[in-house]
């Protein structure tokens, strides 16, 4: 009996409070879900902030924003510019032409030497650099078929006419890479 009384007291002293909680959480669901974010009137959109309906670089887009490059940015930056009226001028294949590719390392029993540096002054980088014949000026990128995009930083003594050679981490891989005949074009 003691416990039902009990239980009968603790409630009736928790139902005044009971609608306050109630009402407070409903209070609160409720101003989340007015709360209601329109601009439209104000919205200044330069162009390349909205991307595929979302916001490229959102952070970064205000009036003198200067993306921070790497090391390797800047100096392929300066290496494109030192050789750029060469690409300018340079009679350079129109579209899509063959290539015959094989790979090399930056090993000292290929190069001569082993710290990676290249013929431009850049340091070789998978994926990106290869050795391209001297008709080909430093910096001139070429779309390579199922490879990528390559930038010629290299040159050697066997690479003459259409072979290019592309810089891979071991001699594993280059071995594994052989000769190839693939389709190629200029794209800068």
């Amino acid at each position: 009996m003691r416990i039902i009384r009990t239980l009968v007291v603790l409630i009736l002293l928790f139902m005044p409070i009971t609608p306050q909680v109630t009402l407070a959480a409903s209070v609160l669901d409720a101003n989340e879900t007015q709360i209601n974010f329109e601009i439209k009137d104000n919205l200044k959109i330069d162009e390349g902030v909205i991307k595929d309906n979302l916001l490229a670089s959102a952070p970064y887009n205000f009036e003198g924003y200067v993306p921070v490059k790497t090391p390797r940015e800047i100096q392929l930056d300066k290496v494109m510019a030192k050789y750029e009226e060469k690409r300018k001028n340079a009679n350079l294949p129109d579209g899509k032409f063959t290539i015959n590719a094989s790979a090399y390392t930056a090993a000292a029993d290929e190069c001569g030497k082993s710290d990676g540096i290249t013929a431009s002054g850049l340091k070789v980088k998978e994926n990106e650099t290869i050795a391209c014949p001297p008709a080909f000026p430093f910096g001139t990128k070429l779309a390579i078929e199922g490879m990528g995009t390559f930038i010629c930083e290299d040159r050697g003594g066997a690479i003459k006419g259409n072979h290019v050679d592309i810089y891979v981490e071991t001699k594993k891989e280059a071995f594994a890479f052989g000769r190839k005949n693939l389709e190629a074009e200029v794209i800068f």
